[in-house]
């Protein structure tokens, strides 16, 4: 009996599941939460975006409930004025409600890359896209460093709105300053902005947890350092992928790690990359700033769920933590 009895848990388990409603906040949630919406977000897209703002609990609960409407609802790209923990009516409903949509207003989460800030700020505004990258092109007037050969790192991630009929070139100068100032804040000099900000982008795409954001910074000083790592390759996914066009991705090929034509590529090429690969916030510049205390060599973030990581000074450790790693994909094949 008790044999019989653990041969069925596992298929009662998941008729359990099956028939079970999917997790969901109740009421309306509290709060105000800014969720950005970008052109060509399909439902899915929606739904993880707002399971990662924690305005809805889970994205069975928005997924199923879209699938559900007779009609596909429409969204409209740009900022919505929601709350925290909605349940996943309430939270559909604000969406269709046109008085939940902040005119001339864009959120740009930390790390977003300069392609994709351009396409945040023509959705909320009425800038078009064109002529906010034709203003991006033409790099005078920022005061950006003399190394800058684009905006990239230099548009602070933040919530923004701005006056009717502002021009591209005011509604990006808006940004680029906003980050001079968090630089000045944060007691960087004029002279070293370009250096704080490469590692800063290349921190802010690679950490995951607020306190992993420090060790993250002392793992790269530490391979900059020829005492404690010969070869001065970073060994960045990051900066491989941005150099690929992949600004959404931090995974890579073989072929890509090896390419040597790909500037970014700090898997052959030492040092920095040769710019910023995201534009960073305030948490990531002060990691670059006040590194950690380590001897840290490697990292690897081994629970893609809630972003632990597990931080080594030895090839041995760091072959255990990538083992780890691997079990824990295995047993989530959601993950690929």
């Amino acid at each position: 009996m008790g044999a019989a009895a653990l041969a069925l848990q596992g298929p009662i388990s998941q008729l359990v599941a099956a028939t079970q409603a999917p997790e969901d906040y109740e009421g309306s949630g509290s709060g105000e939460v800014l969720v950005m919406i970008h052109d060509g977000d399909t439902g899915s897209d929606i739904a993880n975006t707002l399971v990662d703002q924690d305005v809805v609990k889970s994205y069975d609960a928005f997924y199923d409930l879209l699938l559900a409407q007779s009609t596909d609802p429409v969204f409209q790209p740009g900022a919505y004025q929601l709350a925290s923990q909605m349940s996943a009516q309430a939270a559909l409903e604000a969406l269709q409600d046109p008085d939940s949509r902040q005119d001339l207003t864009v959120v740009i989460p930390e790390g977003t890359a300069a392609v994709d800030v351009l396409t945040s700020m023509s959705e909320g505004t009425d800038i078009p896209l064109e002529d906010l990258q034709a203003a991006a092109a033409d790099l005078s007037g920022f005061g950006l460093p003399a190394e800058a050969t684009s905006l990239e790192g230099f548009l602070f991630p933040a919530t923004y709105t701005f006056q009717p009929a502002t021009s591209a070139h005011d509604a990006l100068k808006t940004l680029v300053d906003r980050q001079f100032e968090a630089l000045d804040t944060a007691g960087v000099a004029p002279a070293d902005r370009w250096k704080t900000i490469v590692m800063a982008s290349l921190i802010q795409r690679e950490a995951g947890l607020k306190d992993d954001y420090y060790k993250v910074a002392r793992v790269f000083y530490n391979r900059l350092d020829p005492a404690q790592w010969d070869t001065g390759l970073l060994q960045s996914d990051a900066t491989v992928a941005y150099g690929t066009g992949k600004t959404h991705l931090v995974t890579t090929t073989d072929a890509e790690r090896a390419d040597v034509d790909n500037a970014y590529n700090t898997y052959v090429h030492p040092g920095l990359p040769v710019g910023p690969i995201s534009n960073p916030g305030d948490l990531a510049i002060d990691a670059a700033l006040h590194p950690a205390d380590g001897t840290w060599l490697f990292f690897v973030t081994w629970n893609l769920d809630t972003g632990e990581t597990i931080f080594s000074t030895t090839v041995d450790e760091h072959d255990a933590g990538v083992a780890k790693w691997l079990d824990w994909m295995d047993e989530h094949p959601e993950y690929g």
